[in-house]
């Protein structure tokens, strides 16, 4: 069962509203004893990297998804800025990540782009997937996913980078390490490629790279 945190940041219900066409089972985790046993985790998250983190701790569910996440090797998928708190900083604050994946977040570089307005990051873009793994089975690339941000993961190994776009330069749009994944897209805006990550999600096998 998919379990989806709500702690305050993200679009839950969209999310839901995909597994409930899928018929995958799912829970809408609004307190932090709803993780426990989880067998997989989704983190989504919108807005600023401190603020997000602030709202996490004051949940509650920090120490819960710790123990789980970490603790038993719960997969977990981080969305949008879900996906940006699982580094160690972020250029947008001062607070400390999670620090599952070893990154830092860093602001586009307006100087590299040409189109106005050149933040935020928004709409459709392409991706190039980097490795195998069964998160990208069946995803169109040319297609892509519909971005909204102005900050990026820069992972501190490329081993952990599962696929890239391009907005001025490559960035991870997709990161991995181990039961830990996060995407810088919204897969519940972007189409059949989000339904088919969010799919493909439910069916992984911890730390499975086929």
């Amino acid at each position: 069962m998919i379990t989806i945190v709500n702690f305050g940041s993200g679009n839950i219900r969209a999310i839901a509203n995909i597994y409930e066409r899928l018929n995958i089972p799912f829970k809408i985790a609004d307190d932090p004893r709803a993780v426990k046993d989880a067998e997989k985790i989704i983190l989504p998250g919108v807005g600023a990297f401190d603020e997000t983190i602030m709202t996490l701790d004051k949940s509650g569910f920090r120490p819960v998804l710790e123990e789980e996440v970490r603790g038993r090797g719960i997969p977990v998928l981080g969305i949008c800025v879900g996906m940006q708190i699982l580094a160690k900083k972020s250029e947008e604050g001062v607070l400390s990540g999670l620090g599952w994946i070893d990154g830092i977040v860093k602001k586009i570089d307006k100087s590299l782009l040409c189109t106005s307005p050149k933040l935020p990051h928004l709409g459709w873009n392409s991706v190039e997937v980097k490795k195998p793994n069964q998160l990208f089975n069946h995803v169109e690339e040319e297609q892509g996913f519909y971005f909204l941000h102005s900050y990026y993961f820069e992972c501190a190994d490329n081993e952990d980078v599962l696929s890239t776009t391009m907005y001025g330069k490559a960035f991870a749009c997709a990161v991995n390490h181990e039961n830990i994944y996060g995407v810088q897209f919204h897969p519940e805006k972007s189409h059949q490629n989000g339904v088919n990550i969010l799919k493909n999600f439910a069916s992984l096998q911890c730390c499975d790279q086929e």
